[in-house]
Formats: structure tokens, C-alpha cells, sequence
């Protein structure tokens, strides 16, 4: 057992200031989030839009959800939530009252997400993580208001180990290694093809990607690296001995692997998100130069650049509660010893969900047992491209029947229609959100989203154009299904959706 209990220190000790600044980035990106879905409040989360309430819970909803932008479909009430989400981000950010921050975002993240489930990404499953295990985190004991604020003593011991950190080290090492084992396609660590795939995806190929995209040697060898680096990469997060170095590895790798995916594939936030989740584990020996070099004055004692931003700051709002006990429920140690608990069963969960969904070995989980993780919205899967890469290319083109007899396109601001390719497929995508929306659009699972888009482009194509309005709206999607070696392809028209706005 002690040597067990060394192990797990070794290994699983976090510095508290790497904890800051990813607690910082966690809040930066929820706010960048924010910022993007506000866009589209119409659009995605009001009965106005593309998924009127009615439909959720008619065809993508789980009796274990909860979601406070559900209590109603109107775009200003969701505006409300967006600013209170918004505003405990920024709590989150200055490390002010950080735990209650952390809980609201985390409750409104999900609330957020539960709303709208077709707009969804990986990145989304690991931010919603990472603010689950921040609750059990002490993130908030460096560069925050509160440890400005504090009255006990600077903290001169910087490192912490709990089930917490067990469970965030654990989480990332379940993202990369759990994402190799789904991705059993031999395209992927045989062929070496998936990259070539990928970048066939006009829908997503980014500028850095068309550079590569010729050479087919060098798709292979980064197939195969990116495959092999998620697969074993992450081991080197359970060595005992030079824990400092290897974490420093990981990170190196980690960052550029998501750096390139970034420069090659629109992926949204998702790069950003998989590197805050990596910041926590910036050993000590980086943190005392970064602090050396940058952080001096953001330091824990009560001096520096966070008193100056904070001194003589109150709360524009106190809520003080007075409850009178004989006695308390549970002692301090108790209630530490109830969270230890609560972590660990729920990384166990975690664990149980990740393998489970990722090789057969594992026994499946019943739907007795994954309520849980839906209530909670613990369940995660990181399937990028996998188990292969989706071979279904092509571009959209919505073909507008105006009332002068011309035929439009709404995709090209009203041009006349063309089903050329165009210059850029994913210049079309106003953010990844709509990029996803459309992915999903495609399958014939997801068909009962179809009536709804068209719909609504017509509403709003007919509101900002009444002089010119569309009587008949015709979703098409220009097909192509990507062939092995470069091997040219045919597009395909397919007429989604037929919607008609009559006249009256």
C-alpha cells in the first residue's frame, strides 16, 4: 500500500498555478463559445429556428437531461441565460467566488448543450469534463481574486494530490488512448490512408491542408504517427520516475499535434479546448520559470499586479445566510472523505463508460447503469474519424424558386444558381456549428431535421427580402463520395428537402 501510495503521488500531483492558468483558458474558451453560439440564438436554440422544442424532445432527447434553455423558445430568454453564462465565465476567469463559478458554468454548459445536441463535438464532451473535475479542483488558489483576498498565509507549497487530480490526469489519458482503439479502420494504422481522407473532406480542408494534400508518402507517415501517437503517447503520463520530463513531452506533442489538426482541418474549438486540458499538467520546474519570466507580479502574496486590479473592490451583491446547528451533518474530514469518495466512484464510471464503448473486452454498459452518466453528462466518446474517416464529401446548394421565375441560391446570397464547386466548400459555413448541423443534416437517421432547415431559410430569405421572395426552396447536396488514390469523382445531385411558402 505505500507503495502504491507513492506511485499515485508521483504521478498524479499537480502544480495549483498550472491548474490557474487552465482554469483561466477553460474560462476564456467558454466565453469564446459563448460569443459564437449568440450568433445563431434564433437559429439553434428558439422555436423559431431549426430545432423548435417540439422536435427535441420528440427525436433528440434523453429522459435524464436537464436543460433550464428548454423552458423556453424564445430567442430573448435564451439571450438571458447566454449573459448569466457569461457573467459567472467571467467570474471563472478572475478566479472570483471561483468554486460556485465553476459549478454555475459547469450546470449551464450542459443546460447549453443539452438544448441543442446536432451542433455537438468532441471538444464540447471534454470542456464540459474538464469544468466537472475543475469543481473538485482547488483552480483558484493562484492568480485569482479569491487568493488576493485570502486571509490565511501565501501558500509556499504549490503541488496538490487529490482524486481530482487523479481523475483529470486519468481523463486525458482516456481521451487520446480510448480515440486509437475506436479508430480500428486498417485506413488508419495499416493502410496509413485516414489522413488522405480527411483532407479529401472539401468540407473541412483548411489552406495548410492543400498544400499537403499531393503528397501521398507524407499523408501516410502522419497517419500512421498520429495514430501511434494516440495510442501510446499517453502512457507516458503513468511513469513514476522523471514524471517533470515526460509530462513536459506530452504537452510538446500535444501542442503541435493540435496545432497542425488546426492548420489542416476546421475544426472549430476543438484544438483549443484539447490544449487548455493539457496546461494543467505543466510540472513545477515550468511553472517556477514561466512565474519567473511572466507571472511575477500575478503571484499568490497579497502584492502585485491582482491587488492592484482588485484593491478596494466589493461585490455589488452579498447573499449571507445564517443557519443555526448544534451540530454540523458532516465534520471537515468527513466531507473530504465524501468527495474523495463521489470522484473516485464517478472516475471509475468514467473509465468503465470510455472502455467499453472502445473495445468489446470491456463488458457493455446496460441501460440500467448509463443513466447516471446522462444525468450528469459524464458520458463521453472521442470518435473522431473514427472507426474510419466519412467518405461522403460535397457542398450545398439551396435552390431558390424566386417569384420573378428566377432560380436562386441562397448559399451564394442570391446569386443565380451554379452547382459548380465552389473556390472554398468551407468558406460556405458561416462556424463549425453549421458545419456539424449540415454533417448530421446528411444522414438519414437525422431526416426529421430536414423540413425544419428548409423552413426556416425560407422565413428568413423571405423577411430580408420581400421584394424578391422565394416560393419554393429545394435543399440539394452536390455528392461526392471520395475514391481511393486520388481518382477523380462525378458530383451527384440530391434533393434533400422540398419546402413551399404558398401565397396567401
Amino acid at each position: 500500500m505505500n507503495q502504491l501510495q507513492r506511485y499515485l503521488h508521483r504521478v498524479f500531483t499537480v502544480d495549483l498555478r498550472a491548474l490557474a492558468i487552465m482554469r483561466i483558458w477553460v474560462a476564456g474558451i467558454i466565453l469564446t463559445d459563448l460569443a459564437i453560439r449568440a450568433t445563431d440564438l434564433e437559429a439553434h436554440y428558439s422555436n423559431m429556428g431549426v430545432l423548435p422544442l417540439h422536435v427535441l424532445h420528440q427525436f433528440g432527447w434523453n429522459p435524464y437531461y436537464f436543460s433550464f434553455h428548454t423552458l423556453s423558445g424564445l430567442w430573448q430568454v435564451q439571450a438571458l441565460l447566454f449573459l448569466i453564462a457569461a457573467a459567472f465565465a467571467v467570474c471563472l476567469l478572475l478566479g472570483y467566488k471561483t468554486r460556485t463559478a465553476t459549478i454555475v458554468s459547469w450546470v449551464l454548459l450542459v443546460s447549453l448543450q443539452n438544448r441543442n445536441t446536432f451542433i455537438a463535438q468532441g471538444g464540447d464532451d471534454l470542456l464540459r469534463m474538464l469544468l466537472f473535475w475543475g469543481m473538485f479542483l482547488p483552480w483558484g488558489r493562484f492568480y485569482s481574486y479569491d487568493a488576493t483576498k485570502s486571509e490565511a498565509p501565501p501558500l509556499q507549497q504549490t503541488t496538490y494530490f487529490s482524486a481530482a487530480t487523479v481523475a483529470y490526469i486519468l481523463q486525458i489519458f482516456l481521451v487520446y488512448f480510448c480515440t486509437a482503439l475506436l479508430k480500428s479502420s486498417p485506413e488508419w494504422h495499416t493502410e496509413g490512408t485516414a489522413l488522405y481522407y480527411a483532407l479529401s473532406l472539401d468540407q473541412i480542408l483548411m489552406p495548410v491542408g492543400k498544400l499537403i494534400y499531393p503528397y501521398p508518402e507524407l499523408l501516410k507517415f502522419m497517419t500512421l504517427s498520429a495514430w501511434y501517437t494516440e495510442l501510446l503517447l499517453p502512457f507516458l503520463l503513468l511513469i513514476p520516475f522523471y514524471n517533470h520530463i515526460w509530462r513536459l513531452v506530452v504537452i510538446g506533442v500535444l501542442f503541435v499535434f493540435h496545432i497542425s489538426i488546426s492548420l489542416t482541418l476546421f475544426v472549430g474549438l476543438f484544438y483549443l479546448i484539447n490544449i487548455a486540458s493539457i496546461s494543467g499538467l505543466l510540472p513545477p520546474q515550468a511553472m517556477n520559470w514561466a512565474e519567473r519570466k511572466f507571472f511575477t507580479s500575478f503571484r499568490r502574496p497579497l502584492s502585485g499586479q491582482f491587488q492592484r486590479i482588485f484593491k478596494g473592490f466589493k461585490s455589488p451583491a452579498q447573499l449571507r445566510l445564517q443557519i443555526s446547528l448544534q451540530k454540523p451533518l458532516l465534520s471537515k474530514s468527513q466531507l473530504h472523505y465524501v468527495r474523495e469518495g463521489f470522484v473516485t466512484f464517478v472516475l471509475i464510471y468514467c473509465i468503465w463508460w470510455n472502455l467499453a464503448g472502445a473495445t468489446t473486452r470491456v463488458p457493455a454498459m446496460t441501460d440500467s447503469t448509463t443513466w447516471f452518466g446522462n444525468l450528469l453528462r459524464v458520458d463521453q466518446r472521442w470518435g473522431m474519424f473514427a472507426p474510419a474517416v466519412f467518405k461522403d464529401d460535397g457542398w450545398y446548394v439551396l435552390e431558390g424558386h424566386a417569384a420573378n421565375g428566377q432560380l436562386i441560391d441562397l448559399n451564394r446570397e442570391g446569386k443565380e444558381a451554379d452547382y459548380a464547386k465552389p473556390a472554398s466548400v468551407m468558406s460556405m459555413f458561416k462556424n463549425d456549428r453549421w458545419r456539424k448541423y449540415s454533417e448530421n443534416y446528411l444522414f438519414v437517421n437525422y431526416a426529421f431535421l430536414r423540413p425544419y432547415y428548409c423552413n426556416y431559410l425560407v422565413r428568413r430569405w423571405n423577411e430580408a427580402h420581400p421584394q424578391n421572395p422565394i416560393e419554393e426552396l429545394q435543399v440539394i447536396y452536390m455528392k461526392e463520395y471520395t475514391q481511393p488514390d486520388y481518382q477523380p469523382v462525378t458530383p451527384q445531385k440530391e434533393v434533400l428537402c422540398i419546402c413551399a411558402n404558398l401565397p396567401q
